[in-house]
């Protein structure tokens, strides 16, 4: 195991980490350890914003349809930009 320490912590960052502290119930290192391996995916689960849930996932097709339905937006009507 190696120890690490963490300098110039701002009063807002340690105020949050308190806090996330209080909220887990752990120590302040607990919660620190957990935060790290969350966030690096370390800590066996897969990173994930969540947003999966909300918009679903393409095929490689379906991502080229997309591509293809939005290429005219690229575009600039260089007449209309006069």
């Amino acid at each position: 195991m190696n120890t690490m320490t963490i300098r110039n912590v701002s009063p807002e960052v340690a105020a949050a980490l308190n806090e996330e502290k209080r909220r887990r119930g752990l120590s302040l290192n607990r919660t620190v350890l957990a935060l790290i391996e969350e966030s690096l995916g370390t800590n066996g689960n897969t990173r994930s914003n969540g947003l999966h849930r909300l918009a679903g996932t393409w095929n490689e097709e379906e991502f080229r349809q997309f591509e293809d339905a939005v290429a005219p937006f690229a575009e600039v009507d260089t007449e209309l930009w006069r």
